[in-house]
């Protein structure tokens, strides 16, 4: 039984808006970088509006320490990882998978997750978000809080305008104190 290498036939995309789907170049030297946290940066590449929809797609780069992302889920987008560079622990539900480079995780909608480098390790993650959400202005938020610009009870009030909603895991908090 061999592989197949037929390509189907492209289908219409469901949810888009067409109308504004042209290509997006965000180059390196001019991208927006934020700083959420002294040991953590997020390169902002495309929010839903410049991909018609389609998708929401970040650079995150995790320093030695870092604490990540809490735990949490969205209700509209399957969030996408590609872990581009170093050692990155993952909370997906009640369990804690470690990726390296190259490894790639998908997580559904409703699905609690979470992710920091692992131990002694720093990490570099592709994160896209299909269908696109409007992101970039939460992770702009994030930064004005690291800045004390803003407090941590607007970053509550904004989860259902960001589809960014926390919960409490205890599995994801003893992985942490393994630091």
């Amino acid at each position: 039984m061999g592989v197949s290498h037929r390509h189907p036939a492209p289908r219409s995309p469901v949810n888009v808006n067409t109308t504004a789907h042209h290509p997006v170049l965000v180059r390196a030297a001019e991208a927006e970088v934020l700083q959420d946290g002294a040991t953590s940066l997020i390169t902002l590449l495309a929010d839903a509006d410049a991909t018609g929809g389609a998708l929401t797609a970040n650079r995150a780069t995790l320093k030695k320490g870092s604490p990540g992302a809490p735990a949490h889920f969205h209700t509209q987008a399957t969030e996408m990882f590609l872990v581009l560079g170093g050692k990155v622990r993952f909370l997906v539900r009640d369990e804690v998978l470690t990726l390296g480079p190259g490894d790639f995780l998908t997580v559904p909608p409703t699905v609690p997750h979470a992710f920091a480098p692992a131990p002694g390790e720093e990490g570099e993650l592709l994160v896209v978000f299909t269908p696109g959400l409007h992101r970039f202005d939460y992770y702009r938020l994030l930064e004005r809080v690291y800045r004390g610009e803003a407090s941590v009870q607007e970053i509550r009030e904004s989860s259902e305008r960001f589809d960014n909603h926390y919960v409490d895991s205890p599995v994801w908090r003893r992985a942490l104190e393994e630091r």
